[in-house]
């Protein structure tokens, strides 16, 4: 249950509704002239159906029911998992003066895949359907939040599991091997290789196989360190105005060289009897404490404070932030004149920079600045992923959830009612009605075979009476009474259906082994 958990997201769609859009299941219209053809409308249908069906959900209210405590939900589930709108940006320390983030992962860059990527886990779209319908391929992973439970999936190879925000383990396959993507985002192995190979298969070149491993000693991994950077690292003031930096490698290797360690204290391995079970595969494990740490940080820069402070402002343009009728005449020329002079002392790059983020304050809003500098609210997540102890325990968990909607209708707070769709439920649910199917049926057949035997066993007792009749006559004329000769015929056919029985198990048993 750990690899299909209740993942609750702040919007949501109904995905039956959705995926019947998809199939192409579009009623026909009536009316249908004869000799025309008519248009199934399946996008139409989707992009509607994408609409009406979408639901939002009052997340920040959910968490505070969790919190309480003594409910059905918590009292079900070996972990509750929060997500929000986060990334964690760690870099591998300056060992070839060359920077090196490692996570979000870059390795995809070298297919050119990276904005494709980053525009998808940032649509908003996307947030609908969840994260796991969309390609992850960030190699940290926040850890279950029940050391119990990961005791039971994961073996401890190495050192000991985190104890601190800044303390993460490295995690190894059941075999005890590591992804070679996990290699290169890690840059233990060099990108630049891969972006070489990847030319290479553009070109239509071939490549030679090579069956060479790279190994390392634990030593040399639990060696492994990075730097935490926060998004609002990336910006400086400069004139009042608050520019991204990250282009600029001398600002970087500086920040870097600042930033707090991130060290890998362990190193676990799958359990080999709970790898299906395991929703990881290698990479690193960081906890919850990391995530908050993050957040409480990013809560707390200059920058976020100011953009707080300033509701109104946008802090990375100076402008305040346009209204939906000032989007449709935004141009450089609304500059003030204390804007134009602060432009005059600028240097050609960094008037360029500056009419840039210009330009970005046209689509820029006071929440999606809290957001690009992960300023979130501990208290209202985008997502609640509610792990079960069994199946069993899902089934309590979705039937609570039915009565807090129930309670939250009754106290007319509509707006609280919680909508998710349970794609493990669904599946299970078209696997069980499958198996009651063929159940009926198996019963339909077994019904049969018993009203067959019963026959039969009444035709060959009945059969049996009249060619002993004669013995019949001469057990009575002994002195048997007419049950007594009841009881030796009832006993004949008991031993026969049991006889009959044993050699039908026999046979059942025969043919499974068989199969």
């Amino acid at each position: 249950m750990s690899s299909y958990p209740i993942n609750i997201e702040e919007s949501t769609i109904d995905m039956s509704s959705m995926m019947e859009s998809m199939m192409g299941t579009v009623e026909k219209k009536e009316n249908q002239e004869e000799g025309k053809v008519y248009s199934a409308d399946i996008m139409n249908e989707m992009v509607t159906t994408l609409s009406n069906k979408k639901e939002n959900n009052n997340l920040a209210e959910l968490k505070k029911y969790l919190e309480e405590g003594n409910n059905e939900i918590t009292n079900n589930t070996n972990s509750i998992e929060y997500g929000y709108n986060l990334k964690i940006n760690l870099y591998k320390e300056n060992t070839e003066d060359k920077i090196i983030k490692v996570n979000p992962s870059t390795v995809m860059n070298a297919f050119g895949m990276g904005e494709m990527i980053e525009a998808q886990n940032s649509s908003s779209v996307a947030s609908m359907f969840g994260s796991a319908m969309m390609t992850n391929t960030d190699i940290f992973i926040e850890m279950l939040d029940n050391q119990n439970l990961l005791n039971t999936q994961f073996d401890l190879v190495k050192g000991h599991w985190p104890k601190e925000h800044n303390e993460v383990v490295l995690i190894l396959k059941e075999d005890g091997r590591i992804d070679d993507y996990t290699l290169y985002s890690l840059g233990l192995k060099n990108q630049d290789e891969l972006k070489e190979k990847w030319k290479a298969v553009e070109k239509g070149e071939k490549l030679e196989e090579t069956q060479e491993e790279t190994s390392y000693t634990y030593d040399e991994l639990l060696n492994l360190s990075f730097k935490l950077l926060l998004n609002s690292d990336y910006y400086q003031k400069e004139n009042g105005l608050w520019i991204n930096k990250e282009d600029n490698e001398d600002y970087m290797k500086q920040k870097i060289a600042e930033a707090e360690e991130i060290k890998i204290v362990g190193i676990i391995k799958q359990n080999e009897e709970s790898v299906a079970s395991t929703s990881v595969t290698s990479g690193i494990g960081y906890t919850k404490k990391l995530k908050e740490y993050v957040i409480n940080q990013s809560n707390e820069a200059e920058i976020v404070k100011e953009q707080k402070e300033n509701q109104e402002t946008n802090v990375f343009s100076g402008l305040k932030f346009p209204t939906e009728e000032e989007k449709e005449n935004y141009s450089m020329a609304n500059l003030s004149n204390e804007q134009r002079m602060a432009m005059a002392s600028l240097s050609s790059e960094e008037i360029a920079k500056m009419m840039e983020t210009y330009t970005q304050n046209k689509e820029a809003s006071y929440e999606k600045n809290l957001e690009k500098l992960a300023a979130v609210d501990l208290n209202r997540p985008t997502s609640i992923k509610l792990y079960p102890k069994n199946f069993e325990a899902k089934d309590k968990i979705a039937k609570a959830i039915e009565n807090y909607n129930q309670k939250q209708k009754d106290e007319q707070k509509e707006e609280n009612v919680i909508n998710y769709t349970d794609m493990v439920g669904i599946m299970m649910k078209s696997v069980s009605q499958i198996i009651d199917t063929i159940s009926y049926v198996l019963i339909a057949f077994v019904a049969i075979s018993l009203i067959v035997s019963s026959i039969m066993i009444g035709i060959i007792t009945y059969i049996s009476v009249l060619e002993r009749t004669k013995e019949i006559g001469i057990l009575r004329a002994i002195g048997a009474s007419k049950k007594d000769i009841s009881r030796v015929f009832n006993a004949e056919t008991f031993i026969v259906g049991l006889i009959a029985r044993s050699t039908r198990n026999r046979n059942y048993h025969i043919i499974n082994y068989t199969n």
